[in-house]
Formats: C-alpha cells, sequence, structure tokens
C-alpha cells in the first residue's frame, strides 16, 4: 500500500491509513540562512493529518519518495525536511507525500498528485527521472523538482537538484584515511548508479590523496574505480560492494561486517538506512571501529549512533528543496538544472560532534587547505589521479 501524509499548519491530527552550473535565480544558500530550522530532524508523523480537503485551499507541496521511505535519514528524510522549512517561509503552506514501495509506485504516486493539483511535486532519487520527465512533458503547467538528477536539455517546468558529493567525499576520505588505525578503510553501496557511485569515487579518490600527500598506504575496501570511463560527464563505472536495496538494515549490518573482517576500521556506507545496519554493526564491533555517514548529518538524523560517527558527508537536500517549493508558491519559480558544490554549500563536511577533540589540529587544516584547493580546481577529483595502495 502507499503511504501518504499530509500536513496542514492548524490542528493536526494522525492519519492512519496512510550536476550543472545553478541559475542566477537559485540563491539556495541565502534562502537556507534566512530559515532558521533543524535541516537533519526527523518527520515527525504527530504532524500528519487526514488528506480529504487537501486541494480547497491554499499551496500544497507533494513528495514522492523512492523506495528508503520517508523516514530513511537520508535524502527522501530531507527532501521531507526541506518542504517543512518551505512551511515555515510562507504561511499557510501545507505539504504531503506518498511513499513508493516499488518502483511500480513511482508513476501512479505522480499522477495522483497531478489529479490533486499540487503546486509543486517533488521526486527523489535518480531511478525517478524517467517517470518525472514524462509527467512533466506530458503537463507542462506542472511544477516539478527533483532530487538527485539533471536533464539534458533542461525541462522548462523542472528544477533538477544535483549535488558535487565526490568533493566533499573527497574530504571525508582524506579524514578516514588520516583517522585509521588499521590502514583500511571500506565503503559500500545501496545500488550501483551514478548518484550512490559518484561518492563512492571521491571517497576513494580522498583516501589515495592522503597516501600521496603522507607518503601513507592506506586502503580503500569496497569500491575499486574503473581506470577508462568519463568523468566529466559524470559516468562513474566501477566495481564494488552493493546492498542492492536502500531499506533492508540487515544487508547493512552483513557489509560492514565483511569490510571490518577483511581489516577495516572506518565504514563509508553510501546506501540510505541500509546504513543504519551498518551503524549496528560497527558498533557492536566495539573501540576502534568508526563509521562515516552520508546525505544528512547523523548525529542528528542518527543520534543513537553518535558516538561512532566521525563525520557525515551531506548534500544541501533541506535548502535546495525548499527553495524549489517557496519559489513555486511565490510564482517566481524557474526550471533548469541546480548542481550544489563546496563552493556554494551545497556539499559538505558535518561537524565533528564527539570527534572535535580527537581529530588532530593538523588533520582539520589539511582538510581545510584541500577544500580551498578543490574550489580552486587545483585538486584533481579523479581517483585515478592518484595511485592506489
Amino acid at each position: 500500500m502507499r503511504a501518504r501524509e499530509l500536513v496542514r499548519l492548524a490542528k493536526p491530527r494522525p492519519n492512519p491509513s496512510r550536476w550543472r552550473k545553478p541559475a542566477a535565480a537559485l540563491s539556495v544558500v541565502a534562502f537556507a540562512a534566512s530559515v532558521s530550522v533543524a535541516a537533519g530532524q526527523a518527520t515527525s508523523y504527530a504532524e500528519a493529518s487526514g488528506v480529504a480537503h487537501a486541494t480547497k485551499t491554499g499551496f500544497l507541496a507533494c513528495e514522492v519518495t523512492d523506495t528508503g521511505g520517508i523516514n530513511d535519514r537520508s535524502f527522501n528524510a530531507s527532501a521531507y525536511q526541506g518542504l517543512k522549512v518551505a512551511a515555515k517561509a510562507i504561511p499557510g503552506l501545507r505539504y504531503t507525500f506518498l511513499s513508493s514501495t516499488s518502483t511500480s509506485d513511482y508513476v501512479p504516486n505522480i499522477n495522483d498528485f497531478i489529479h490533486e493539483k499540487c503546486g509543486i511535486i517533488v521526486t527523489v532519487g535518480f531511478d525517478m527521472a524517467n517517470a518525472t520527465a514524462a509527467a512533466a512533458k506530458a503537463h507542462p503547467t506542472q511544477k516539478f523538482s527533483i532530487v538527485d538528477y539533471t536533464y539534458t536539455p533542461k525541462i522548462k517546468n523542472v528544477l533538477a537538484l544535483h549535488y558535487d558529493t565526490n568533493q566533499d567525499a573527497f574530504l571525508g576520505g582524506y579524514l578516514a584515511a588520516a583517522m585509521s588505525k588499521t590502514g583500511k578503510v571500506g565503503t559500500f553501496g545501496g545500488q550501483d548508479i551514478p548518484t550512490v557511485t559518484i561518492y563512492m569515487d571521491g571517497w576513494v579518490a580522498g583516501v589515495r590523496y592522503y597516501d600521496k600527500v603522507n607518503h601513507a598506504h592506506v586502503v580503500a575496501l569496497g569500491w575499486t574505480p574503473a581506470k577508462h570511463r568519463n568523468f566529466a560527464s559524470g559516468s562513474f563505472a566501477g566495481k564494488g560492494l552493493f546492498t542492492n536495496d536502500f531499506t533492508n538494515q540487515s544487508l547493512g549490518k552483513t557489509d560492514a561486517q565483511t569490510l571490518m573482517a577483511e581489516g577495516a576500521d572506518i565504514i563509508f556506507p553510501v546506501a540510505g538506512a541500509v546504513g543504519l545496519g551498518a551503524a549496528a554493526a560497527v558498533k557492536q564491533a566495539g573501540a576502534g571501529h568508526w563509521m562515516e555517514w552520508v546525505d544528512t548529518d547523523g548525529c542528528v538524523s542518527a543520534p543513537q549512533y553518535c558516538s561512532i560517527f566521525i563525520t557525515s558527508v551531506t548534500k544541501g537536500i533541506v535548502a535546495s528543496v525548499a527553495h524549489a517549493v517557496v519559489t513555486a508558491a511565490k510564482g517566481t519559480f524557474q526550471g533548469g538544472n541546480y548542481i550544489g558544490t563546496l563552493a556554494n554549500g551545497g556539499v559538505a563536511l558535518s561537524p565533528f560532534h564527539t570527534f572535535a577533540s580527537k581529530i588532530p589540529v593538523k588533520v582539520k587544516s589539511a582538510l581545510n587547505k584541500i577544500r580551498a584547493g578543490i574550489i580552486a580546481g587545483k585538486i584533481s577529483l579523479d581517483p585515478n589521479s592518484y595511485p592506489a595502495s
């Protein structure tokens, strides 16, 4: 059954049923700075209300989740938080979602929201690209935004949101290599798709860069980037470890245990809620085993595991989705492609939280210099620029 939730700002009650340059108008960072809200706040079902009368008054923002669900503590939840941020900025704005339990739900979910006359429909995930494009072309007056995809050519009624996560993943890989005691670190993905493997490419590149500049030999397990591929086009072919699932936490636990058995003491899962299984395995493994979270600040979205999170490799889904919704509500919406980078704040490492005093000052200094080097284009993000240990 497809689950749904509608939030109304007055008297909410539970509903038991159910990669390219940004346009000049898309000032995501400025918008995010103007709204005070916890970006990693988990979805609260206490806010839910019935869907009856959903389209009778006010602007309605609608989200179609990918199969990870609204509480994946990753990109689905972050997009929904973006709707909440928009509701803070626009009095009376209401928001709702439909969960996709399988890929076959994408089209009917989108069609349901078109029928309900949503002011904007936000779809989440690379796998929803075709369904979103088809709906947008069939309904040219309907506004859409999609998380984790860009279109060539652009679609005028779709604001596509993508994030250069190989940039902050590079920083995460460097940090993991610097903090490893065993000389081995590991990553795995939820699915072999570009929006997953771009993280893994950047992370492995960061590990290899650490080895190069520090004359070290830290080995990155779980992902071997292909030696010959079109890096500039976003084709991140390679060979690695994948769960082929974004919801089954037991698979994440198994993959984390596999990597730790091979000697990895720091794990970087790029698998949404599946990463919670990895976190359970890492915590169970005890002292000397740590993790880096993905998409959101793990200490906010999964605080029960904050003690093992060195950092999180994040992307600005909340702010960019909120901006898309607000512009749609205000009548200033523009379609096109937005890409989040270190330079515009669309990707970043989260705070170090409990590890702030454990990370050496020289490592923090190196991360600041590397960040500046990436922004300036002086440091290559291609893992094949550096020899593998």
